[in-house]
């Protein structure tokens, strides 16, 4: 047998893994039309579970209860299962009743923010809970004894015993699903809510069963696996969960069997990367692993993206509203004036949570446009200001282009880069663009900001910037024995400020109002001759230029950019931190940079979050997810929202009185 045979072989275990996660992807969707992004992270907590009671502990996630109940010694395999998987049915079930249930009618893009406070609470509860214990190792489930295939080719039989599991539970899966009557109906109910309804079926009832079946299952899977790996809080949060959504869509999120093929599929080619590295010159050395199921979920959205499922991201709530961006000389010199007088007479610590929180704004104005203006959703927003940081260094160091062409020049590779990303939003919306995004996100972390052949060695601080300088004006954060400069810091506002009236002039335009009509309606925009490819990539192209001037605002303050900034866990955290602040608006974007972390509200109440102590992440998840299902439009909006409550009952009264 040849080596590629046997490394086919070795990666059976990782596609077994793949292919559970995908099952809990299928029966989710199966039965409440959502994409639960979360659900990775679910199945983590069940294995983490797991290995506390297999040292005589169990974990209580609810804050304000005691951190664990501790046994005698260890409980055994059996109990630590049954109790993990009560557990994981528990929290499948809260998931659906608190979270998603709520969201039922809600936007793609609302039950996408929830998904990730659900990623960040879980997380935090991880990291909170089990404290040094985020990387561990479970003891043997399954046989571990190597098994010969031939001559001294051996491999584990763990792996084997795992994709032997996992093909027998996608048999029994499938045959529930096509011959059962809770199969039947939740397959009714898949096409058409109303048509399980009228046979006396609650979708709810469907919709809660599911997500407990699909924690329970995907629980089960991972805490069998979990010997072969070494725990950590993004191994299955995002390591196997972005294969997984691949093998999922290939299977439509509805037939067991492509999906489980696909899993096994993409674990063993995975598997035969690592060999072809190490005997191929060319082959890339970093990123071809992590970009297969990228490609797989393009050619998967490409190939079958109009006939995929689309239910529950019918919009059938209205979508925040997009105000008329009104520049008026107080809307400008306020924010600017008070951010300015911060800079040059607060100390060394306000000025950095000014910066960062400048910095912030102009992020999150990138999501006013994709989102706010377009209704596209992007998971790949840091990487496109990534791309423009990198681009930069490059630029300016080995190019020798100076200040400010240099970051310009960075920015338009970026809204390039965003064209490209953005191509597959000419036949996706809603959900499955935001997962065609984010693994565009993860492949771009993978191939170029993990390789030190583009952006140097991370241990050294990644690839180095220049000071920007401007004619005799050296605009460095850090000059000689000065730190943190106000003039750096007003050099930040000028840009934001200039991205901004950017940004409220687009609202204004033509092109703006395209960009609603088409959020708005397709069909009624195109019906009325608007060219919706066009807008599309407008759309993504202007966010991706905005987010690759971030990105080089970022590289000059650190005077270095690497991947621990802008990979997909900060994308995903800079989306929720524009839907927070309010996704739809110039204001909003100020308030995202306001909260965001390290920004000014979290510096101002630093002394109030300190005494959190480590919680201050999961109340931050909470509040995520509260903002999605209860106020849309974020703090912005809700802000508008009262101010223009208040002017309706004072208008009212004065109607009233000229009456009387």
């Amino acid at each position: 047998m040849s080596d590629y045979a046997f490394y086919f072989l070795l990666g059976s275990g990782a596609g077994a893994i793949i292919a559970g996660l995908a099952f809990g992807l299928v029966i989710t969707f199966q039965g409440s039309g959502v994409v639960n992004l979360s659900h990775g992270a679910m199945a983590m907590w069940a294995t983490y579970v797991y290995a506390e009671l297999r040292e005589g502990a169990y974990v209580f996630p609810i804050p304000g209860l005691p951190d664990r109940y501790h046994f005698n010694d260890d409980v055994g395999f059996r109990w630590a299962m049954i109790l993990s998987l009560l557990t994981a049915a528990a929290l499948g079930l809260l998931v659906y009743l608190l979270v998603f249930k709520p969201l039922t009618k809600a936007p793609a893009l609302a039950k996408v923010v929830a998904s990730v406070g659900l990623v960040v609470v879980l997380t935090s509860l991880v990291e909170r809970r089990f404290a040094d214990k985020t990387n561990i190792r479970v003891s043997k489930i399954l046989p571990r004894e190597p098994y010969t295939l031939t001559g001294d080719l051996t491999i584990p039989r763990d792996g084997l015993w795992l994709a032997f599991i996992v093909a027998l539970i996608g048999a029994l899966l499938w045959v529930l699903y096509k011959y059962t009557r809770f199969g039947l109906v939740t397959r009714a109910a898949a096409e058409n809510e109303k048509g399980a309804v009228l046979l006396g079926y609650s979708p709810n009832l469907l919709a809660g069963v599911s997500f407990v079946l699909a924690s329970v299952v995907s629980g089960f899977i991972a805490i069998l696996a979990s010997p072969m790996l070494q725990l950590g809080s993004q191994v299955f949060t995002f390591g196997f969960l972005i294969p997984a959504l691949g093998a999922a869509l290939i299977g439509k999120f509805r037939n067991f069997v492509p999906t489980v093929a696909t899993g096994f599929a993409i674990g063993m080619v995975q598997s035969v990367f690592t060999k072809l590295q190490v005997d191929l010159s060319w082959f890339p050395e970093y990123g071809a692993r992590e970009g297969l199921p990228f490609l797989v979920i393009i050619v998967a959205m490409v190939l079958l993206g109009d006939r995929l499922p689309e239910r529950g991201a019918v919009d059938k709530w209205r979508l925040p509203a997009v105000p008329v961006s009104k520049v008026t000389p107080l809307s400008v010199i306020m924010p600017v004036g008070l951010a300015v007088i911060g800079l040059l007479f607060f100390g060394p610590l306000w000025r950095g949570a000014i910066m960062t929180t400048v910095i912030a704004v102009v992020l999150a104005l990138s999501f006013v446009v994709l989102t706010g203006f377009g209704g596209q959703t992007s998971l790949a927003q840091m990487a496109f200001a990534g791309i423009a940081g990198f681009t930069l260094s490059k630029m300016a160091i080995a190019w020798g282009i100076p200040f400010p062409l240099a970051p310009l020049l960075a920015a338009l590779v970026a809204a390039v880069s965003g064209v490209v990303i953005g191509l597959p939003a000419l036949r996706l919306r809603g959900t499955n663009l935001a997962i065609v995004t984010l693994a565009g996100g993860v492949a771009v972390s993978e191939f170029i900001f993990k390789n030190p052949k583009y952006v140097g060695d991370a241990s050294t601080g990644g690839a180095k910037v220049p000071s920007p300088k401007l004619g005799g004006w050296d605009l460095a954060l850090v000059l000689g024995t000065k730190s943190s400069r106000p003039v750096f810091g007003i050099f930040l506002v000028v840009i934001a400020l200039t991205m901004g009236l950017m940004v409220s002039s687009v609202r204004r335009s033509g092109m703006g109002r395209r960009m609603l009509a088409v959020r708005s309606n397709e069909r009624a925009a195109s019906a009325a001759g608007i060219n919706i490819a066009r807008v599309k990539l407008q759309v993504f192209m202007l966010s991706a230029f905005i987010a690759g001037i971030a990105g080089c605002m970022t590289a000059y303050r650190f005077g270095a950019v690497s991947d621990i900034s802008f990979g997909v866990v900060a994308s995903l955290t800079a989306l929720a931190v524009a839907y927070l602040g309010g996704i739809t608006s110039v204001s909003g974007a100020v308030t995202s940079g306001i909260v965001a972390a390290s920004g000014v509200a979290f510096f101002t109440t630093s002394e109030v979050i300190s005494a959190f102590g480590t919680w201050e992440v999961f109340i931050g998840g909470v509040l995520l997810i509260l903002t999605a299902i209860l106020n849309p439009e974020g703090i912005a909006g809700a802000i508008r929202g009262s101010i223009a409550d208040v002017r309706i009952k004072k208008l009212a009264k004065v109607a009233l009185a000229a009456a009387q």
